[in-house]
């Protein structure tokens, strides 16, 4: 089973689709190169890659795993997917700790009780609003930290849709992760800004329209003012 989201976007993994565990997966058609959104926490691996060519793409064809964040139900299954399609790895400086050194405290392992293997991250974004054009489709990282220091969120235009990628918009917030709740605001004020056609977000699925994705990120802003 596998989602068309709109022309160009899938969902090929999460909960139901490739393992409880993992976070929502995204995938990205740019002509003939194929970006992923994340990569689950590793244990649905194999079957992220069959949702992928279920979606009628070559697990080969994938050129980028973008990183939103180093949480472990985001990156246990980077190793594996990297090593399957040859993608380069994109995260954020700030999640390095993390995704290329595995500090346990930052990827929380042992709530999913995975063990994660560092990977090497390829390019390292460290200035908010850069951007990746890969095929006839640009990405536009904006650093929305609040979840994580590190945490980005990731915009994108598809058929003439803006799909931003706003994983774990929801939180939660701890203080071992660097969490900052304060930061977390002002960041949902600037995704609010954008004022996106579709949400692609990291646990609870798809928002759309545009007043659906305001709704969305609104009622979380709401009910952390309490």
């Amino acid at each position: 089973m596998t989602l068309q989201i709109c022309p160009q976007v899938y969902q090929v993994g999460g909960d139901g689709l490739s393992h409880p565990h993992d976070c929502c997966v995204y995938l990205v058609e740019a002509n003939d190169n194929l970006a992923l959104i994340d990569a689950g926490a590793g244990r649905g691996t194999t079957r992220i890659l069959e949702n992928i060519a279920r979606c009628g793409f070559s697990p080969a064809s994938v050129s980028y795993i973008l990183i939103t964040h180093g949480h472990i139900d985001h990156i246990g299954g980077l190793q594996e997917l990297q090593a399957q399609t040859g993608a380069e790895v994109v995260a954020h400086e700030l999640e390095l700790d993390a995704v290329e050194k595995g500090n346990p405290r930052l990827t929380a392992a042992s709530w999913y009780g995975v063990k994660y293997r560092p990977v090497k991250v390829d390019r390292v974004i460290r200035r908010d609003g850069e951007t990746l054009t890969t095929g006839n489709t640009e990405f536009v990282f904006l650093h929305t930290p609040g979840h994580t220091p590190g945490s980005l969120s990731i915009l994108c235009r598809c058929s003439g849709l803006k799909v931003l990628f706003g994983q774990d918009i929801h939180g939660p917030f701890n203080k071992e992760w660097g969490s900052d709740i304060k930061e977390w605001g002002r960041s949902m004020q600037r995704l609010l800004e954008l004022e996106a056609d579709i949400l692609c977000e990291g646990h609870f699925g798809i928002y759309q329209p545009a007043t659906a994705v305001r709704d969305y990120i609104e009622s979380y802003l709401r009910q952390y003012k309490r």
